[in-house]
């Protein structure tokens, strides 16, 4: 990296040493009438101290800006300030710093520099980036081989949201055939997901656990993984509650933890009944989310008795039911349904648990009132003149 010489750097030398804020000059071009201005309206302004901080100074101030910005704006706006700060901000320091928050791009303007963006901070060796436009690729623009690949980069970093995802992929033989899964590798993706405090993973491997899913059946360290995932969870309730709110267990409904402690179940445990607000969806997820949404594509399918009425139950490829998901079928049936009404389909064990307590708990219904609701469609139209 090229540094610049600042006043402490010229100490000692036969040069005379520069005044810090003293403005470089050159010589104006031969009709160039508006240059003298310029330099009168500068030195009107005051010293320029930035010229004299070294390079290496201004680099780790632009560092530090980029670990804490809070949108890809605050970035990307400094490189609009001058030729040095422009230049300076194109390091791969600064893009390996880029917080998740710069890097939380939104479908609605998805666009070739953008994409080209988050390929620059990729390189750069940034984990979040390599895990959010390697989900983009694999899910929503198709690039299966691209997609794999810089998931894989983040998950040899060590993310822990990147693992978990090669982990579903390696369960429902993504991208590939139904006889390309591999049960065990996605188990053990899931667990070095899971030691990492992942609570899908940690739900994800409690489920296999129990029952025998990839790895040898064990129903009580299943279970107890299943307890620790709650307990994560709610963890990270209570630490969202306490950076969002004044009183930060005012929306937290305390009042059934007191109408649960007689009652011998786990009251403390969203699994197991207690209503835990959801949490946000990370970045990745919304814009898969967003991305089919404005294709019309939606992750909730038809009801059970119109979908047979209509023949479109096994039509084309859809998105997880699980509705802050946003994964699509890379192949027909490659998502698991529903064992009770067949209708939801789920990616993992994971968001089927999620949406069972959103909303299917609800909504599902026994496969045979379908027929008998579509046998008695049919059978009132055939009757009606």
């Amino acid at each position: 990296m090229k540094t610049r010489s600042g006043s402490l750097y010229l100490a000692g030398r036969d040069e005379q040493a520069p005044v810090a804020g003293q403005k470089r000059k050159r010589s104006p071009a031969a009709g160039d009438e508006g240059y003298a201005g310029l330099l009168l309206k500068r030195q009107a302004m005051g010293p320029d101290y930035l010229d004299g901080i070294p390079d290496d100074i201004v680099l780790s101030i632009f560092s530090k800006l980029a670990a804490t910005a809070s949108s890809p704006a605050d970035l990307l706006s400094v490189h609009l300030t001058c030729k040095r700060l422009n230049g300076l901000g194109r390091q791969d320091m600064v893009f390996a710093k880029a917080s998740p928050a710069s890097l939380a791009v939104k479908a609605a303007a998805w666009s070739e520099p953008v994409q080209r963006y988050l390929k620059r901070c990729a390189d750069a060796g940034n984990l979040e980036a390599c895990y959010i436009l390697g989900m983009i690729r694999f899910y929503c623009l198709g690039s299966r081989s691209g997609g794999a690949a810089l998931l894989a980069k983040a998950a040899v970093g060590g993310h822990p949201a990147a693992l978990y995802s090669l982990a579903v992929i390696q369960f429902n033989g993504s991208g590939g055939a139904k006889s390309d899964r591999d049960l065990r590798a996605g188990a053990a993706l899931c667990a070095r997901s899971a030691a990492l405090g992942h609570v899908d993973a940690l739900r994800e491997l409690g489920h296999c656990l129990q029952d025998g899913y990839g790895v040898r059946r064990d129903p009580a360290e299943g279970r107890r993984l299943l307890v620790a995932a709650n307990a994560r969870e709610l963890s990270l309730a209570l630490a969202a509650a306490a950076a969002s709110a004044a009183h930060p267990f005012a929306s937290l409904p305390l009042g059934a933890v007191a109408a649960g402690v007689g009652a011998g179940g786990c009251p403390l445990l969203s699994d197991f009944g207690w209503s835990l607000p959801e949490a946000e969806p990370h970045t990745a997820n919304q814009f898969m989310s967003d991305w089919w949404a404005s294709r019309g594509v939606q992750a909730s399918p038809k009801k059970g008795a119109e979908a047979v009425a209509t023949g479109e139950s096994d039509g084309e490829l859809r998105l997880c039911s699980h509705m802050r998901c946003g994964r699509k079928e890379t192949r027909r049936h490659e998502f698991r349904r529903c064992s009770v009404c067949g209708a939801a389909n789920y990616c993992s064990r994971a968001c089927q648990a999620l949406d069972w307590k959103r909303a299917h708990k609800a909504q599902c219904v026994p496969m045979d009132r379908w027929l008998l609701a579509a046998a008695g469609d049919n059978n009132a139209a055939a009757a009606a003149p």
